[in-house]
């Protein structure tokens, strides 16, 4: 099922984003450190662990929809706390909020010692035909 999940957000899967697991309540993944996603230095760019957070935390989203619906992002707020040099980042997103109109997901950026690299709050429309 996974699989099928990132088969769904094509630009996810070509940046190589990996999808754990996938809940409801949960949803992890992860994206490892290469040269071609960063930026000066070495630092993997804000824009691949943005990729990574806005993925999982619109799977999240799309799991706690109500049957018919589909959503969106409307609002996506990054904290970054550290770079990242090698190894992978690994995200878990979860639900804050599960309303009808919106859903409010947090997700959580570490890296291999895991250490906080960077924390998402998006809102997710909910979106009914």
């Amino acid at each position: 099922m996974t699989d099928r999940l990132v088969d769904a957000m094509p630009f996810a899967r070509d940046l190589g984003v990996e999808l754990d697991t996938a809940g409801p309540e949960e949803v992890t993944g992860r994206l490892a450190w290469a040269p071609e996603r960063c930026t000066a230095g070495g630092v993997m760019h804000g824009g691949a662990l943005m990729t990574l957070a806005d993925s999982l935390g619109a799977l999240c989203a799309f799991l706690n929809l109500p049957a018919g619906a589909s959503t969106t992002t409307l609002e996506s707020k990054t904290n970054f706390f550290r770079g990242v040099r090698d190894g992978e980042v690994r995200g878990v997103s979860r639900p804050l909020h599960t309303g009808r109109r919106f859903i409010v997901v947090q997700t959580d950026l570490s890296d291999g010692q895991g250490r906080r690299v960077a924390q998402v709050t998006q809102t997710q429309a909910v979106l009914s035909d």
